[in-house]
């Protein structure tokens, strides 16, 4: 099978490269900004060098995906957080390259890498399938990307309703894995704030309602692998037991869990991210107390998936990167120091400001 996956040198794309590239029977092709040198898993890999913001991106895609199987979409941004008309350009603008790209080349499978966090309010703490509504949470820019990707793939479905690709979305929740730490830091701890520091939270100041579904980024791939391989249609849940509370991440922190009420707690998020002193926009403490808990039953009887870890396993795993500031061998997930964050802040600005963090 010759697969194309963009984002292919990430969290989730590292993960799917560690499971298909030892196979001779695929023939991978990646789409990243930043092509990564020629280390496991990236070294069986034809690279294509593209930014999927950029307006003339859906030629040089259009030429990888010509011969493709599959396509796997999984690029999307976080950062530059205080530039969210690119931000909006990437995940919504380059989903539409794709999907248009992919069509034009006669690919016959798209599996979209969406995300808990496309999917409305919860409204209590029973989990939701995958016909709960998809409308984002309005006040989240993240959230409200994924829902209008999602909106992209329901128009192309409705524009060919006897045809067209098989449409796959995935809607795992919060995904983690060990050597993400540094890129984990990269994006939501302050240049100057040594991950090591993380160890040494005397209290964890948070809402006590916090609660979020998690998975391990080898469980993701292991679900997008066996889609591929059965050509699964429709959207699929993804979520390991049981899910994330307040205070599993203060026992992971080794911290006490103090309630500090949502709305505070956002307060001084946005006047923190308004003043630069953190990179993390105010909508992540909104989607966080809003996503719902996710029912997988559909990947486990459909795709006969199941999660090798559990929730409290992946965090523990998460924490440990963070702290250790782990890395892999690509650049997104490349090692994070606190020198070469801030001599990298001074010449290009914080990672919330610049186009390639």
């Amino acid at each position: 099978m010759r697969i194309v996956i963009t984002g292919a040198s990430g969290n989730v794309g590292t993960a799917l490269l560690r499971q298909l590239s030892p196979s001779p029977d695929h023939q991978l092709v990646g789409v990243a900004r930043r092509p990564p040198g020629a280390t496991p898993p990236y070294d069986r890999v034809e690279w294509v060098a593209a930014d999927l913001a950029e307006p003339d991106v859906r030629s040089p895609l259009e030429s990888a995906m010509r011969g493709a199987d599959a396509v796997v979409h999984l690029a999307w941004g976080f950062q530059p957080s205080h530039d969210m008309d690119y931000l909006g350009r990437l995940g919504v603008g380059g989903t539409a390259a794709v999907i248009t790209a992919a069509d034009a080349a006669g690919v016959q499978h798209l599996v979209h890498m969406s995300s808990v966090g496309a999917y409305a309010k919860r409204v209590d703490l029973r989990p939701v399938d995958e016909s709960w509504p998809a409308t984002g949470v309005p006040t989240s820019p993240y959230s409200r990307h994924k829902a209008a990707a999602e909106s992209l793939l329901d128009a192309y479905q409705a524009e060919h309703p006897d045809g067209g690709m098989t449409v796959t979305r995935l809607r795992p929740g919060l995904i983690g894995q060990r050597m993400a730490g540094s890129e984990l830091l990269r994006y939501g701890v302050p240049a100057y704030v040594p991950g090591s520091l993380l160890r040494l939270l005397p209290v964890f100041p948070v809402d006590r309602s916090l609660v979020v579904p998690m998975v391990h980024a080898d469980d993701v791939a292991a679900a997008i692998v066996r889609v591929l391989e059965l050509r699964a249609a429709g959207a699929f849940n993804l979520a390991a037991e049981p899910p994330v509370t307040r205070d599993d991440l203060a026992t992971a922190f080794g911290a006490r869990p103090v309630h500090l009420p949502a709305p505070v707690l956002r307060l001084l998020a946005s006047a923190a991210w308004h003043a630069r002193l953190q990179p993390v926009d105010p909508g992540w403490v909104d989607l966080g107390f809003s996503v719902p808990l996710l029912d997988s039953g559909r990947a486990r009887a459909e795709l006969g998936w199941t999660p090798t870890k559990d929730s409290h396993t992946i965090v523990a795993e998460v924490v440990a990167g963070m702290t250790e500031a782990d890395a892999g061998e690509s650049p997104p997930l490349r090692r994070r120091t606190v020198l070469g964050e801030l001599a990298r802040s001074v010449r290009q600005g914080p990672p919330s400001h610049r186009r390639l963090p």
